[in-house]
């Protein structure tokens, strides 16, 4: 058994207060927004129902975004953020509203993706890492629409459409990368005006990285890096038995021969999926470095 299919069942094992549902909400005064105006491009069979259990959703065939505004002073920056979970789950919490509670802490508006998973037909059917392009890819077209939708409703939002971000944990690290470096084209038809606005990240943040390395130990070649991709803040700790150190290794070796800007912080100790949840370690004081970071970046004030 894969070590992420381990790392998958603990999100499902053990009592928790969560108990089984139909479908996540979000809490009081946050709205749910539908991310197409239809059904969602390339439609895909799940196995059941939509269910959150244990702080994770799966199932999910209706995309959505929910935004949470920012808690004091408006910055004017957005970022859109993107759950974990293999393309199997979202950890909508750990690596989703905690997030977001962080984010509009820092006057920052933070839009949650719930995107698409499972994503078949594209899962694990063989060595190769997602994603080919070679089936239709329902994560990374909800990303990409998202990241659009943001843009066209900036000044109803108050968001400058010039400092609007990504951050994404694992999996979604891995949709980070792809948003950064698949821009130029999109992976559906259009559907409605918004669809005129880029997809492309003003900056990009991939915490704990996933999929970037193949099994060979190579780097992606479906991640295609150039001069055009974002600045980019990686993080990982290098006793991450999930995914591994070289992921972000990799990927930072990509850009910088792009002349790309970034910035890379590796932790002896974290391990994986830790979110906001390692105080007691130095790799804990990782948000204080990305505030510094869209600091330096001319995201938020100094």
């Amino acid at each position: 058994m894969k070590r992420w299919m381990i790392a998958l069942g603990l999100l499902f094992t053990g009592t928790s207060a969560y108990a089984q549902s139909a479908v996540w909400q979000p809490t009081a005064g946050h709205t749910q927004i539908p991310i197409w105006p239809g059904a969602a491009p390339d439609p895909h069979p799940v196995p059941g129902a939509e269910t959150l259990h244990n702080g994770a959703i799966t199932n999910v065939t209706q995309p959505t975004m929910t935004v949470y505004a920012p808690q004091g002073k408006n910055t004017g920056a957005a970022v859109v953020v993107i759950p974990g979970g293999g393309f199997q789950i979202l950890a909508i919490d750990l690596e989703g509203t905690e997030i977001c509670d962080w984010l509009t802490g820092q006057g920052i508006t933070c839009i949650l993706l719930k995107y698409r998973v499972p994503s078949v037909p594209y899962v694990w059917q063989s060595d190769s890492r997602p994603h080919n392009f070679t089936t239709p890819v329902p994560s990374l077209q909800d990303t990409q629409r998202t990241l659009k939708l943001v843009r066209a409703r900036a000044a109803e939002w108050q968001i400058d459409p010039h400092k609007i971000g990504v951050i994404g944990f694992s999996a979604g690290g891995y949709l980070v990368a792809e948003a950064s470096t698949r821009f130029h084209k999109d992976l559906y038809q259009p559907v409605d005006a918004v669809d005129k606005q880029s997809s492309r990240p003003d900056f990009a943040i991939a915490i704990y990285p996933g999929h970037l390395v193949d099994d060979d130990g190579k780097f992606n070649k479906n991640v295609t890096v150039s001069h055009d991709t974002p600045p980019t803040f990686l993080l990982q700790a290098e006793d991450d038995d999930v995914d591994g150190v070289n992921q972000s290794l990799a990927y930072y070796t990509a850009l910088k021969n792009a002349d790309v800007p970034v910035e890379m912080h590796l932790y002896a100790q974290g391990g994986h999926a830790f979110g906001l949840h390692k105080k007691s370690l130095p790799i804990g004081a990782w948000p204080h470095l990305v505030e510094l970071w869209l600091g330096n970046l001319g995201v938020l004030p100094k």
